[in-house]
């Protein structure tokens, strides 16, 4: 029996409904805890943007955007907390780095969502609200089954977010056949990769085939060596999809360190996290087809290119997320009748934004992701997430 959408409220932060004026003798004060001086002070200044940006699609005068500078430090964002507090906010978007969270739990007045993606054990008033590993893994583990996928390695680089994607693993319950840790020193990373792939062994092997064959009797066998020799190794691998858990120029040495271990996407697959569709990635055609869940890519690009034609170039990917948050700040405002608190947050719901669909769950955000393939440079949409009860944030 299909499933039928039971609720669907067109939550028009935007467009339908008059709320213009809902909120005309007080003041909706959302708060944000961004770098805006020291090498980070180009995130804080797109995030505040993009906050703007969302006021201005909700079209409410009533909402009032202020921004407090952490200079990535946790004291400094302690004191701009308290400062926040003082002016009465008791909504906070940000910090953006999980080490400004230290201090936070001493302005329990305020709920912040922080724009980190890591699930450490946070006091009660911080939601995480980036794009977490579970988030990503419990996707990864979607295209697995769907398409039948049995055995799969996870390879994770020896990095300071190693244990969030260890607990993700757990959580998730994706199901592996191995894991490996590996360093990412260029110098170590193939020998790692070799050892992984069996590589030495696959290549005895094709060098003890043709000595056989040189020595056989058989027949043509100036045509089976010549064969062979067009070859790197002989004998297959234990696995039939590797998870690469990197990015950027880092991704790319373990793929190609892969390549070199005669292990191909096109008759392996190459799966990583959330890439955030870096353009690069579509000139590593030798590294293609690779797989990766991600948000909606569409809105994405709508935002960003609204970003820039409205500033001059293009946002940050935090700006995207704090662009959402705002309407869903609004909207939970307008649920819990018009009064703001912590409780706004404890409702178990799913809610779709331009980011794509998510849920507010034990003190962070979870996202329900797409799931795509870079491939003959293009990036593909697979599938979508989602389900049956949603609340739309923006339309």
């Amino acid at each position: 029996m299909r499933k039928i959408i039971k609720i669907i409220l067109l939550l028009v932060l935007t467009f339908l409904l008059p709320l213009k004026n809902l909120y005309a003798n007080e003041k909706i004060k959302i708060g944000l805890l961004v770098p805006l001086t020291g090498k980070n002070a180009e995130i804080g200044q797109s995030i505040i943007k993009s906050s703007l940006l969302a006021v201005n699609k909700i079209n409410n005068i009533s909402i009032e955007i202020i921004p407090r500078d952490t200079q990535s430090d946790p004291n400094t964002t302690l004191r701009s907390a308290k400062e926040l507090s003082e002016l009465g906010v008791k909504i906070v978007i940000g910090p953006v780095f999980n080490n400004n969270l230290e201090y936070l739990n001493e302005v329990k007045e305020i709920t912040f969502l922080s724009l980190t993606n890591k699930e450490a054990n946070n006091s009660k008033n911080i939601i995480n609200s980036g794009i977490n590993a579970k988030s990503q893994i419990k996707a990864i583990k979607k295209f697995l089954e769907l398409n039948e996928i049995k055995k799969t390695i996870f390879l994770i680089p020896d990095a300071n977010y190693k244990n969030e994607i260890e607990k993700a693993i757990q959580s998730s319950k994706i199901k592996l056949f191995k894991k490996h840790i590996y360093n990412t020193d260029p110098t170590k990373l193939t020998s790692q990769i070799e050892k992984i792939t069996n590589y030495k062994k696959r290549k005895q092997n094709l060098d003890d085939e043709i000595v056989r064959i040189e020595k056989s009797d058989e027949n043509n066998k100036e045509k089976l060596i010549e064969k062979l020799q067009k070859r790197d190794t002989l004998g297959s691998v234990n696995f039939d999809s590797v998870i690469i858990a990197d990015f950027d120029e880092s991704l790319k040495s373990v793929t190609t360190s892969l390549l070199y271990t005669d292990i191909s996407p096109k008759n392996k697959y190459f799966i990583t996290l959330n890439q955030w569709f870096d353009k690069s990635l579509l000139n590593e055609t030798s590294s293609q087809p690779l797989y990766f869940p991600s948000i909606n890519k569409k809105n994405y690009e709508n935002f960003s290119l609204e970003y820039f034609d409205k500033f001059g170039y293009y946002p940050n990917q935090l700006s995207f997320l704090s662009f959402d948050l705002v309407g869903l700040i609004y909207y939970l405002i307008i649920q819990n009748n018009s009064v703001i608190d912590d409780k706004m947050f404890t409702k178990k719901t799913l809610f779709k934004g331009k980011v794509g669909v998510f849920e507010i769950k034990n003190n962070k955000i979870n996202h329900i992701l797409n799931f795509y393939k870079v491939e003959n440079n293009k990036f593909f949409n697979l599938f979508k997430s989602f389900k049956t009860v949603i609340y739309f944030i923006f339309l």
